[in-house]
C-alpha cells in the first residue's frame, strides 16, 4: 500500500508539472525575460493574492475543455451562475472545470485513504458521481442564500426609493443613488440596481431594465415590484404611493411568515420529546421502581 501511494505521488507531480509548462508557458518566458531584463516594480502582497487566484482559476479553466456541452446547456448555467452573483467571463469555464477536478479529488482521497480497498467499483461509481454533482448543489446554494439576502433587503431599498423620490428625485435617479448608500448594508441586491442603472445609461427602456433584473435575480417580491413599477409607469399613478404600499406588504409578509414559523415550532418540537425526552423521563422515573420490584421479586424466590 504504501508504494502505491508513494507511485500515485510521483504520477501526480509529474502530471501537474506538464500542466504547468503546458498551460504556463508564456508566464513563464515572460518572468525568464524579467530575470535577464529586470525593471524595478513593487509588488504588494494584495496584488500576489490576486495573482495566486487567478493562477489557480486558470488552471482549472483548461479542463472545463473535457466535458462535452451543448449551447443550451452553457446558457443555463451561465444564468444560473449570474444569479448567484458571478458575472465574470471564467466562471462558465471554472465551473465545467471544477466538475473535472472535484471527482478527480474524490477519488484520489478515496485511493489515499484506503476506502476503495472495500468495494472499488462502488467507491469510485460514487465518487466520480458526487463530484460531478457537488459543484451543482453549490452553485443551488449560492442561488438560494443570495435570494434570500436580496428578499430581506428589500424593504430597506424600497424605503430609500421612497425617500429619494418624494425628494424630487426621478426613478432613474433614485434608483442610482440608492444603490450606492445602500451598497455596504445590501451588496447584493446593490448590485442588481446598479447593472439596471447601466443598462439605463446605455440607452434601453426601463420597462425593460426592470424586466431584465426581474429575470436575473429570480425572486418573487422583486417580481412583483417590477410589474408594479411597470404598471405604475403605463398608467401614471404616484411611483411613491406605489413603492411605499409594496414596502408595507414586504414587512407584513414577513412578520407573517416569522409567525408561521413559530406557530410550526410545536408541531415539530413532537419528535424530540417521543424519541429523546420521554424515554429519558421513563427511565428516571420507573427505573427505582423497576430495581425495587426486582429485588423483592429477587428476595421471595430466595426464600
Amino acid at each position: 500500500m504504501g508504494y502505491a501511494i508513494i507511485a500515485f505521488c510521483v504520477v501526480f507531480l509529474l502530471i501537474a508539472s506538464g500542466l504547468l509548462l503546458l498551460f504556463y508557458r508564456e508566464a513563464m518566458l515572460q518572468r525568464i525575460s524579467e530575470v535577464i531584463n529586470p525593471h524595478p516594480k513593487q509588488r504588494t502582497f494584495l496584488g500576489a493574492i490576486q495573482q495566486t487566484g487567478s493562477s489557480i482559476g486558470g488552471v482549472v479553466e483548461q479542463f472545463q475543455n473535457v466535458l462535452p456541452k451543448s449551447q443550451a446547456e452553457v446558457s443555463v448555467v451561465l444564468q444560473r451562475l449570474i444569479r448567484a452573483g458571478y458575472r465574470n467571463e471564467s466562471a462558465v469555464k471554472i465551473f465545467y472545470g471544477c466538475k473535472v477536478i472535484v471527482p478527480l479529488l474524490l477519488c484520489t482521497l478515496a485511493l489515499v485513504t484506503g476506502l476503495a480497498a472495500l468495494s472499488p467499483f462502488f467507491v469510485y461509481a460514487s465518487a466520480l458521481g458526487l463530484g460531478f454533482l457537488a459543484p451543482d448543489f453549490w452553485l443551488g446554494r449560492q442561488i438560494s442564500n443570495r435570494q434570500k439576502r436580496m428578499r430581506r433587503g428589500l424593504p430597506d431599498v424600497l424605503d430609500l426609493l421612497v425617500i429619494c423620490i418624494e425628494a424630487g428625485q426621478s426613478l432613474d435617479q433614485a434608483t442610482a443613488r440608492t444603490a450606492e448608500e445602500l451598497k455596504k448594508a445590501h451588496p447584493d441586491l446593490c448590485d442588481e440596481l446598479g447593472v439596471l442603472v447601466l443598462e439605463q445609461r446605455a440607452g434601453r427602456a426601463r420597462s425593460d431594465t426592470w424586466k431584465h433584473l426581474a429575470e436575473r435575480t429570480a425572486v418573487d417580491s422583486i417580481r412583483n415590484l417590477v410589474s408594479m413599477v411597470i404598471q405604475s409607469e403605463q398608467f401614471g399613478t404616484s411611483m411613491g404611493k406605489t413603492l411605499r404600499v409594496h414596502a408595507d406588504s414586504l414587512r407584513t409578509q414577513r412578520v407573517q411568515a416569522v409567525e408561521e414559523q413559530a406557530a410550526k415550532t410545536s408541531v415539530k418540537l413532537v419528535f424530540p420529546l417521543v424519541f429523546f425526552i420521554f424515554p429519558a423521563l421513563f427511565l428516571v422515573t420507573l427505573g427505582p421502581a423497576v430495581i425495587l420490584m426486582m429485588e423483592s421479586f429477587k428476595t421471595l424466590t430466595d426464600h
